[in-house]
């Protein structure tokens, strides 16, 4: 599949919302193919492009959707999606950020996004992976899955903030709700989040978790994101912490943060462990190829209070040899479709 992007649209001081795929490809010259499947897991092998608008299969639009709207650049996005359309052409965007932002909606138009909301998804969004680094090969050098035996009371891992505090949920529903009021009057172009604390929402899980004889639990809880580290972060203890406690656990306790989609999810998959995944109206890849209900313990939000009842049903339908079995597949998984490569080979594969 040959892919075009109209270079003129690339401003390296937003680099940040530039399309997911097209960093490894958009770097300064000399970097060479070595360095780019060395930071990127992504070779000039994997994806051709071509510079003429006329011969792609696929059209990318360069910056993601938001950049046209921080930067009043609706416009030149809607005209060249326009244009594209007149040659057959369909194009691909990204919506970033945790809250992303409103997208015209046109039928040659692909958005990809982390967040928002399946159920106002519409037929032409898809759910977009946290693209992360092989935490087994940084911090373990390793390619293998550190392989957990099977436990009839299997061990719950999570490592994160969470907050049961009223008076912090409080203030967190406060603020969402002044930041869909800025929406409402047209001060802000982030869409509508539900009013919701995130922070209480998992403090709740965990609480109900560490309430159940059926499970152990193995539990760090930071008061704040990244334990208030800013700087540093890969190689910080905290980092390490992180990833040890999800080696040293069974199931993880997977819930949304502040945008509509958790990260630890697929460092979760990346780890080889089962996600624990409290569904808030969530939408996770390729949901029409995956059976993700066999990949995890899915958990209905209004069913939150019955998680750990959940995990036992799901842990004790497995053998010992499907729960080791099921850590290998997920870590496949996340190498074959979840990675930047792996998605979006899976994703031309489909058009």
């Amino acid at each position: 599949m040959k892919l075009y992007f109209p270079k003129s649209h690339y401003n390296k001081d937003h680099r940040g919302l530039l399309f997911p795929l097209l960093k490894p490809f958009i770097k300064a010259e000399g970097f060479t193919d070595a360095q780019r499947i060395a930071s990127y897991g992504v070779s000039e092998k994997d994806f051709e492009f071509t510079e003429l608008l006329e011969e792609a299969d696929l059209v990318v639009l360069t910056m993601a959707w938001n950049y046209y709207v921080q930067t009043n650049q609706i416009k030149k996005a809607t005209d060249f999606v326009e244009h594209c359309k007149t040659l057959n052409k369909k194009v691909i965007t990204f919506n970033a950020g945790d809250f992303g932002v409103k997208i015209p909606y046109f039928n040659n138009l692909i958005i990809l996004r982390l967040s928002g909301y399946k159920s106002k998804f519409t037929e032409n969004e898809y759910a977009l992976p946290a693209f992360i680094s092989d935490p087994l090969k940084k911090y373990y050098q390793t390619d293998s899955v550190f392989e957990r035996p099977y436990l009839s009371k299997p061990v719950i891992g999570f490592c994160g903030q969470a907050n049961a505090s009223h008076f912090n949920a409080a203030k967190e529903v406060i603020n969402t709700f002044l930041r869909n009021i800025k929406n409402l009057i047209m001060r802000s172009k982030e869409e509508p989040q539900q009013l919701l604390s995130t922070s209480f929402l998992r403090a709740s899980v965990l609480k109900t978790l560490q309430e159940s004889y059926d499970v152990e639990t193995n539990f760090i809880i930071r008061k704040k994101y990244r334990a208030g580290v800013t700087t540093n972060k890969d190689s910080h203890k905290t980092t390490l912490e992180f990833y040890d406690n999800l080696r040293d656990s069974d199931y993880v306790v997977c819930v949304r943060g502040a945008g509509n989609f958790s990260v630890r999810f697929y460092e979760t998959m990346a780890m080889g462990r089962i996600p624990i995944f409290i569904n808030t109206d969530s939408s996770l890849p390729f949901d029409n190829l995956i059976e993700w209900k066999k990949k995890v313990v899915w958990v209905e939000h209004k069913e939150r209070d019955q998680v750990a009842k959940k995990v036992k049903e799901f842990n004790d339908a497995l053998s010992k040899e499907d729960f080791i079995d099921l850590q290998l597949a997920n870590r496949k998984l996340w190498e074959e479709r979840l990675t930047l490569s792996g998605f979006f080979k899976t994703l031309f594969n489909d058009q």
